[in-house]
């Protein structure tokens, strides 16, 4: 009977589904019993064995039926059809399930009157056929009742789990959005500190070999970047000198640094590379273009729940500056599939010759 019947045999309620009908079909036999006892439908009311026989044989009858309703259903494909083709079949179902139900109900009916006296029989003869026919109608009832709970519970667990499954695939599909942002960010660091390193090449070969080392230890520190989203600020912080450091080689005095680090956040979590690339940014589209150099100034505090990572560097913020970049746009996209709307970020002109780069994240306790 497959996976349904195993479960009926088992009893598993540990799923939802056998739960409810476990507690469904107990409220019913609380209703029968009730409800014959109320109607006094045997001939001796104060035998409440009779009257607990019948409403227990009634709810076992139920539990049985709307059990192998449900396999029915499962084993037809019945829930994958359109609407109006499952309102068919489950009317059919309800039809067959009510009449086969009170045949049921009528036989255990009358092998409990074939073992109690005549005086306590609860049906006399000739009304069989009129109660499996009347009874049938009330299955009916009850069968309609449990298969608009059923479609209901049906509705709701897939909805559930059509949600889960959006949810995956969203995570799904920021993982691979950010991977593949990861994947061209080492790349694009790459080929910015080699661009600095062959302008040393001709003029200063030692020098030149001592930034291919510093690379080189950069990249060994960057190995286990990938393997996470955050890194604690300190690591990005090492990072950035160690750029900074190949950086000044290359521009000697033209090229000024300034700290102004809040040294209790050092241990917050920021996305990798990603400071470090306003780092680049300002160097690349700042000072590479000031004929006399200028200062680039790191700036980490934090503001409420917030942590605000500047980059200030010496510099006139043009319009293809602001959007244009592989950084810039990779910052933001990261910053959108990790924060949604809880981070910001911007770049704009504070003063005359000064162009200030904003990272704005969420604390993270």
């Amino acid at each position: 009977m497959g996976e349904v019947f195993l479960d009926l045999c088992m009893l598993n309620t540990k799923k939802p589904y056998w739960t409810a009908q476990v507690v469904g079909w107990s409220v019913f036999f609380a209703f029968q019993y009730f409800l014959l006892s109320y109607q006094g439908s045997i001939r001796y009311p104060q035998e409440r064995e009779l009257v607990i026989i019948q409403a227990l044989m009634a709810t076992l009858t139920g539990f049985v039926v709307s059990s192998f309703l449900r396999w029915a259903a499962l084993q037809w494909n019945v829930l994958e059809k359109k609407l109006s083709q499952q309102v068919i079949w489950f009317l059919g179902f309800i039809i067959t399930a009510s009449f086969l139900s009170s045949i049921i109900e009528f036989s255990l009916l009358k092998m409990l009157s074939a073992e109690l006296p005549k005086d306590q029989l609860p049906l006399e003869k000739g009304q069989y056929a009129k109660v499996v026919l009347s009874n049938g109608f009330i299955w009916c009832l009850y069968f309609f009742i449990w298969s608009i709970l059923y479609l209901m519970y049906h509705y709701i667990v897939i909805s559930k789990q059509q949600e889960i499954d959006t949810l995956k695939l969203k995570s799904l599909v920021k993982e691979l959005e950010l991977k593949t942002i990861k994947a061209h960010i080492n790349p694009h660091f790459i080929f910015n500190a080699l661009n600095g390193i062959r302008a040393l090449v001709e003029e200063d070969p030692q020098r030149a070999r001592t930034a291919i080392t510093g690379l080189s230890n950069i990249l060994r520190s960057g190995i286990n970047i990938d393997r996470s989203e955050t890194i604690p600020l300190n690591d990005e912080l090492d990072i950035i000198r160690d750029y900074l450091a190949l950086e000044q080689m290359r521009f000697e005095d033209r090229l000024n640094i300034e700290y102004d680090i809040d040294e209790k956040i050092i241990h917050q979590q920021v996305p990798p590379m990603m400071w470090q690339m306003l780092v680049e940014n300002a160097i690349k589209h700042g000072i590479s273009h000031e004929m006399n150099g200028g200062i680039v100034k790191l700036g980490a505090r934090q503001e409420d729940n917030y942590l605000e990572l500047t980059v200030e560097n010496t510099g006139t913020l043009k319009r293809s500056d602001n959007r244009g970049g592989f950084g810039i746009r990779s910052i933001e996209e990261r910053l959108r599939l990790m924060y949604g709307d809880n981070a910001a970020f911007e770049i704009k002109q504070v003063a005359s010759g000064r162009v200030a780069a904003l990272l704005r994240l969420p604390v993270t306790f």
